[in-house]
């Protein structure tokens, strides 16, 4: 496995890592198996996070003893000091290791709310305390928002920004990218296969590693789909002309109907969670994760059925997608 620095960082981390979020779905047994299978593909960078249930202990569980042959990075939700401290505190334990190579911001949505984390008492705060005493080695955040992403990159206190770059959602290469790679900020490549949207995934690991992304992190829960991904970090080669056609391809067919998770949609007026509610249904249909879908849609007060179909999101949405029609097949399906 080819292995690159992460940005300015001091990992060399293979270019194919590790998403742990669908091996939430499987059993302790055969999540071991699926480690054991990464680690002997050459994968050395694993990636999870505080909000994917069981995902860090199964890790700790099947990585503490090759630990320091391997990188671990994971995230959380929290946005104070005294919360990210407790997140920390829980990863460590999850984990079993005295410390985590990279810690990352999750899911930073707006300017405001990055602004609230470089607060007094905000997290980042708690990620600075943390590397001082050891605990963690990196700083990174993680986004869906190019904005938010490009205004953390440029304010440079953190070491790798973790957002969606995929063919589908290729926009990133226009300004997030290259700014990334002005200030060594490592780039770390989530939704390779947009959720499950793409079929072909070498061809789509190509593509990502060719244009800028440091690591691809594929979500796998077989050692098969861990075979077929690592079999792409052996020798880097950009997408032939033929797959760039079908990529292409995938793109214009999932155009209409793919939410990239931007929120240029919100405030919905009818108090609707869009983006988060896109998000779970993409987890229900493509990722057949229906069990965490139906736990995070029942922690909602407006859900799917809710949609007024007002029409205000369509005027918003810079893709052009029929939201409201969305909202009400993704009732249909997920009950």
């Amino acid at each position: 496995m080819l292995k690159r620095r992460l940005g300015k960082t001091d990992m060399k981390v293979s270019v194919v890592g590790f998403g742990g979020i669908p091996i939430q779905g499987v059993a302790f047994d055969e999540a071991d198996r699926v480690f054991k299978k990464a680690l002997d593909e050459g994968i050395n960078f694993f990636d999870s996070a505080r909000a994917y249930t069981d995902s860090e202990t199964k890790m700790g569980r099947s990585l503490e003893k090759v630990r320091k042959r391997i990188y671990l990075s994971t995230k959380a939700l929290s946005r104070t000091a005294a919360g990210l401290r407790d997140e920390i505190e829980t990863s460590l334990r999850n984990l079993r290791t005295d410390y985590i190579d990279l810690y990352q911001l999750h899911s930073i949505g707006t300017l405001e709310e990055l602004d609230r984390v470089f607060a007094p008492d905000g997290a980042y705060e708690t990620l600075v305390a943390a590397r001082k005493e050891g605990k963690i080695r990196w700083l990174g955040v993680t986004g869906h928002s190019r904005e938010v992403i490009l205004g953390a990159i440029e304010s440079g206190l953190f070491d790798t920004a973790q957002f969606p770059f995929n063919p589908i959602e290729d926009e990133w290469s226009e300004a997030v990218i290259p700014a990334a790679r002005k200030a060594s900020v490592g780039t770390i490549c989530m939704k390779p296969f947009a959720g499950g949207a793409i079929r072909n995934h070498r061809a789509a690991l190509r593509y990502e590693l060719a244009r800028g992304m440091d690591v691809v992190i594929p979500g796998m829960d077989a050692a098969e789909q861990v075979e077929e991904n690592a079999s792409v970090g052996r020798k880097l080669e950009p997408p032939s002309e033929g797959e760039l056609v079908d990529l292409h391809a995938e793109k214009v067919r999932w155009g209409e109907k793919f939410c990239r998770r931007c929120g240029y949609c919100q405030p919905c007026p009818n108090g609707l969670n869009i983006p988060f509610l896109m998000l779970i249904d993409g987890y229900y249909t493509r990722y057949e994760l229906r069990d965490w879908a139906l736990a995070r849609l029942g922690t909602l007060a407006k859900k799917f059925c809710d949609c007024a179909a007002c029409g205000e999101c369509l005027v918003k949405c810079p893709y052009h997608l029929p939201i409201p029609d969305m909202m009400k097949d993704a009732a249909k399906r997920i009950v």
